[in-house]
This record gives structure tokens, sequence and C-alpha cells, in this order.
């Protein structure tokens, strides 16, 4: 698999000439960047960054890779993708996606803060009562970029879902680096492309960007009506690219008396929501 000719075709297809400064008289066979245009760029020859995109150069140098980056203004996240790519190490061998007994025993303790682990590709591998009543999409075994593509339920309870789903797209594609036969990405990609035109359209373009350390979503729950929470999220020492995501909300706020409430409710009374085939 030709993974670095992939990602720099998909990069260079998506700059418009104007924006660095090269004519466009609408009149162009391909989108974006010729090769010979990005070649320029980067100070490298024609001939060369074309055994580059065709694969028949797979160990391109360390400056070679900054030149390219600079001239398809990658930035610093994207530039590491970037090299990750171009001096691929041997696959991972990925651990059993458990979680220590110890971090389940912290999550349950918080009963007044929603809380969640989530692996490498998105999985929920743990979440304590009251994130599971804030939302279904931190169940257990829920993958949180297919319930967002694919579950009108948790679609309801994200307003503007499609503006943040880029950014979880992003995430696996940086997590994923090259290690790209994992039989758990490949498995979940497979099933996204089939079933979502906005995956493929996404993942098409090869962003490489982390998991924001931190921000705001506003839900919008059937029983407690809008929450705003900030989040926080956390790397699990010792795992296998685990994120610990911790939610609160300001103190005093309608939101966390929402959350109060929900913590109150029997567990039966929280909110279920299924994918539907």
């Amino acid at each position: 698999m030709n993974l670095i000719g992939e990602y720099l075709r998909a990069r260079r297809e998506l700059i418009r000439p104007g924006d660095v400064g090269l004519p466009d008289n609408g009149h162009r066979r391909v989108p974006g960047l010729r090769r010979d245009e990005l070649a320029m760029l980067a100070g490298i020859s024609t001939e060369y960054y074309t055994r580059l995109e065709q694969g028949r150069d797979r160990r391109p140098s360390a400056q070679v890779l900054d030149a390219l980056a600079r001239a398809l203004g990658l930035d610093e996240d994207a530039t590491a993708h970037l090299h990750a790519l171009g001096a691929p190490e041997a696959p991972r061998r990925r651990r059993p996606e458990r979680i220590r007994p110890g971090l389940q025993d912290l999550l349950d303790a918080w009963h007044t803060t929603p809380a969640y682990v989530q692996g490498p590709f998105q999985d929920v591998l743990a979440a304590n009562r009251l994130a599971v009543a804030v939302s279904p999409i931190f169940t257990p075994g829920t993958n949180i970029l297919r319930s967002v593509l694919l579950d009108p339920g948790v679609q309801e309870l994200v307003p503007g879902w499609r503006d943040r789903v880029g950014d979880l797209v992003a995430a696996l594609r940086l997590t994923a680096g090259p290690d790209v036969d994992d039989p758990r990405l490949t498995d979940l990609v497979g099933e996204l492309s089939a079933r979502s035109d906005l995956f493929r359209r996404l993942w098409s373009r090869h962003d490489a960007k982390p998991h924001p350390g931190g921000g705001r979503h506003h839900l919008r729950h059937p029983l407690v009506g809008d929450l705003e929470l900030s989040y926080e999220k956390f790397a699990v020492t010792e795992a296998d690219g685990q994120l610990l995501v911790v939610y609160h909300a300001a103190p005093g706020s309608p939101t966390a008396d929402a959350l109060t409430l929900l913590g109150s409710l029997p567990a039966a009374e929280a909110p279920v929501s299924k994918v539907r085939a």
C-alpha cells in the first residue's frame, strides 16, 4: 500500500493554485495543484516527486518531507504524520483494549462528574453511570465515530454534529498513522465507507490531527434539555492510545443542576439509542 503517495495526492488536490501564488486560468484538468507545481514549490524535481506519489520511492529524506510539508502548508501535527508515513516502523502489536481496575474504580467514584475512557479507534472501553445517562454514545462497547455518523438518535443529541465529525475522522487518521492494516481499523473504515457518504469524503481528504485536549460540547438531552458541558482529555499512561475524558459544568449553572437530576434517576430511565441497520 502506497501510504505516502495517497497522502500527498490527497493534500495537493485540496490546494487552489491561487492560494500559493500560481496562476489559475480555470481550465485545469486536475483539482488542486499539478505534480510539477507541487514539486516546484518544494524545490525538488518533478521526476522525483512523481516517484514518491507513485510509490516507487518510499523512503524520502527528512529534508524532502519538510519541504513538501511547507509547500502543502501542513501544520505541526500533519507534518509529523507525513514523516510517520515516510518512515514507517514495524507494525505495532496493539495490546487488548482493557483498562486498569483502578481506573474503573475512579470512574465509579465520580458520582457528579460524567467520565469515560476511549481506545485508540474511539471505542468506549469504560464509563461511569452519569456519562451513560448524559448520552448513550458513552456506553461501553460503543464506537463514538460510528454512532455519530450512523445513529439518528445520537445525531439528535448532538446539534451541529456534521461540523464536528471531521475532527473525529482526522483523529482516527492520525492515530492509525502507517499502521492501516490493524484489523479493528480496517473493519471500522470498511463499514463506515460502505454506509456513510460523509465518512468516505472526509477519509479521502487524509486530514490528520489529534483529539483536542479540551473544549465545550452542547448536547440536547431528551429528559433535562440543553447541556453546556466543558471537557478535558488525558492520555492514560502505560496504555495504547487510551484517553480519559472528563466532563464538567459550571457550578450553579442549569447544566450542573441537570447533571444532579440525571445522577438521581434510576439507570432504567436513562435514554437508550440503537444504531439502525
